[in-house]
Parts: structure tokens; C-alpha cells; sequence
């Protein structure tokens, strides 16, 4: 069963949709489960050891990405909402993330969680992303 539906470009996640990655302190993923892969559309074997931003959608603000960075580095747990890419760059899904930084055997990790944003979410994150730079 998959989970998402395609309208349009877009791969609108399934309501039991549960995305996780982590990543490094440098943001390269380190762990990817089955739902990100294919909602990304890659294989785990094409995300770990990438950089994350792999799936970055253009039409995201640098400053939603500066203040995931900023808040996480001090230990802070993030949420927001994200554009992300589908491999190829034909297709786009949007997900509501939860960044948790974690501390293992001395290191850095970031955990992130996602799911399915309502559609007023990601209507209103469209207009304000439209007002950041």
C-alpha cells in the first residue's frame, strides 16, 4: 500500500504516513526509514551518507532551514512545515516536521519526524514562506 496519492506534481502524504531520518551533525542522513524513502523516492542505499538537503525544494526560504539549524544547535527541539523534492525534481510533497537533536556516545544527531500537513497548513505556510527571504 502505498503511502501517498499524486495530485499533479504533488505526492500528497496518506494520513498513517510517519517519515524519519536522521542526520549528523553536518547534516548528512545517517538513518532513513521506508516511509521517507518512498515518499522521497529514493532507496535508502541512494540517502545515507547524503546531505539532506538532497530533498530541498527551491521554493523553500533559506531562513525556515537557518532557524531549523539554529534552534536544534542549542539543543532545541524545531517544527515547522516543509516543501521537500521528490527525486527527479518533477514531483513535491509537504510534510509537518519535528527536529530532535540528539546526543549519542559524545556526538551530534538531528531526528526528524514527519507527517501530513492539512491542507490549510500548507496554504498558509505558502504564504508566508512567499514573505521570507
Amino acid at each position: 500500500m502505498s503511502i501517498y496519492s499524486v495530485n499533479g506534481t504533488e505526492r500528497v502524504l496518506s494520513e498513517y504516513a510517519f517519515l524519519v531520518s536522521e542526520t549528523d551533525e553536518k547534516g548528512v542522513i545517517v538513518f532513513a526509514n521506508d516511509d521517507f524513502c518512498e515518499a522521497a523516492g529514493y532507496t535508502t542505499q541512494e540517502l545515507i551518507g547524503k546531505p539532506h538537503n538532497i530533498v530541498r525544494h527551491p521554493d523553500m526560504p533559506k531562513a525556515a532551514f537557518k532557524d531549523l539549524w539554529e534552534t536544534v544547535k542549542r539543543g532545541e527541539t524545531w517544527t515547522g512545515f516543509v516543501k521537500n523534492n521528490v527525486k527527479g525534481g518533477r514531483e513535491f510533497y509537504w510534510v509537518y516536521a519535528t527536529v530532535y537533536p540528539v546526543l549519542r556516545d559524545g556526538k551530534h544527531y538531528y531526528m526528524s519526524c514527519r507527517k501530513k500537513p492539512t491542507a490549510d497548513e500548507v496554504a498558509s505556510s505558502i504564504a508566508l514562506y512567499k514573505t521570507l527571504v
